[in-house]
């Protein structure tokens, strides 16, 4: 082999070991390192250009990280260009993702606005929009949870088939969702699944509460109670939260918590922490709540979801509380809906119109403010340049732990 020919040789060696080191993210340092240790063995000038040039090369920044539709609070790199002879700087920060719909005066979805067309405010303070997309076929993780207390035993038949309607026409093969129900304690019946069989056999399973005979002859739910806050909160921490995408949970009850060791407040800011949003079907039978026994009974997580009960207690001449704004708070914190079972507006027709909302969401990305850090609740304001339209999100999210 002729001197010319291993040189050009030698050299294509080089250009090969850097391009080497480059794809595989070793920082500018530990290239020139491992180049100038050729330099050892090989001769100078083969390497002069290439590591030279090598050391001023800059990894290009992925301009379209934003556009990746993150979940809340997930990193991001913002890097900045330096010159030759400085290291490149990686600056982390974090995008806050925000799920919207959007309805005109009517009612209606609206589902052709463009970025240019929404504000987004954190704190009172405008957001630079930095993703933004139509996501209507996302895979969907949703959550079915189900009051079997006493005072939805009337309407339980109900609530059960519109789930069945729901599974069969929201869900498709690459979405998953959980069924669980609620009364004095929290059971999962079904885990996370995209198995329609197990989905199924999930709301088999559920059943119409039943009396048990106290020592003294009366009769009372078992253990009383409708744990609703402990169920938001648990669908939340232990399934939701470990999920990305979009998340939404659909509860059906009429509202009141009877013995939860969560607050109301504790159970919005688990769904809000996990991004997930809470669609709330209110489900309201005043005769069977006033037949029902056991008021103010404590109840405790069950089906293996852990934890203990709690004291949310009423006394049964303390005026019930008001389900529907408990629900509709839920729902409008976390960026939901509450709907109310009426002849007019039945189980299916609901389901159906959360079905549509689901597959019809935008996605609005922002980073906020670095400096802001803490363990607290920053305040989120979506609105439309359009002043006709209304915005349906969540209301914020906190950060720390």
């Amino acid at each position: 082999m002729s001197f010319e020919t291993g040189v050009i040789k030698l050299r294509a060696l080089v250009r090969l070991m850097k391009n080497t080191f480059q794809n595989c993210g070793l920082k500018r340092a530990l290239r020139t390192t491992a180049l100038a240790a050729l330099a050892v063995v090989l001769p100078g000038s083969l390497l002069e250009a290439s590591a030279l040039q090598g050391g001023q090369d800059q990894t290009k920044t992925t301009q379209d990280q934003s556009k990746s539709a993150p979940d809340q609070a997930k990193p991001a790199t913002d890097q900045a260009k330096t010159s030759p002879d400085q290291a490149k700087i990686t600056v982390e920060s974090k995008i806050v993702t925000v799920f919207a719909t959007v309805h005109d005066k009517h009612g209606q979805l609206v589902a052709n606005l463009t970025k240019d067309d929404f504000a987004v405010d954190e704190d009172g303070k405008p957001q630079t929009i930095s993703y933004f997309a139509r996501e209507n076929d996302l895979p969907l993780i949703a959550g079915l949870l189900v009051d079997t207390s006493l005072s939805q035993r009337r309407v339980l038949d109900d609530e059960v088939d519109a789930s069945y309607t729901f599974l069969d026409h929201v869900l498709r093969e690459k979405d998953k969702a959980f069924v669980l129900h609620f009364d004095w304690q929290v059971e999962l019946l079904q885990d996370l699944t995209s198995s329609r069989q197990k989905l199924d056999a999930g709301l088999k399973a559920i059943k119409e509460p039943q009396m048990a005979n106290a020592s003294d002859g009366s009769s009372h739910q078992r253990g009383g109670g409708t744990l609703l806050y402990d169920a938001v909160y648990l669908a939340s921490e232990e399934l939701m939260k470990k999920q990305t995408g979009r998340k939404a949970v659909i509860v059906l009850s009429d509202g009141v918590d009877h013995g939860s060791k969560e607050s109301l407040q504790g159970a919005i800011e688990a769904a809000q922490r996990a991004n997930t949003v809470v669609y709330s079907i209110l489900f309201k039978d005043d005769h069977s709540y006033g037949q029902q026994s056991g008021y103010g009974g404590h109840g405790g997580y069950g089906g293996g979801m852990g934890g203990h009960g709690g004291g949310h207690r009423y006394p049964q001449q303390e005026q019930r509380p008001d389900g529907k704004k408990i629900l509709d708070r839920i729902s409008k914190e976390t960026g939901g809906r509450l709907f109310e079972v009426s002849k007019k507006e039945t189980v299916d027709k609901i389901y159906a119109e959360i079905e549509q909302e689901l597959r019809d969401q935008y996605v609005l990305g922002y980073a906020p403010d670095k400096s802001q850090n803490g363990a607290y609740y920053h305040k989120i304001q979506v609105t439309t340049k359009p002043k006709d339209l209304v915005v349906q999100a969540r209301d914020g999210y906190y950060t720390g732990q």
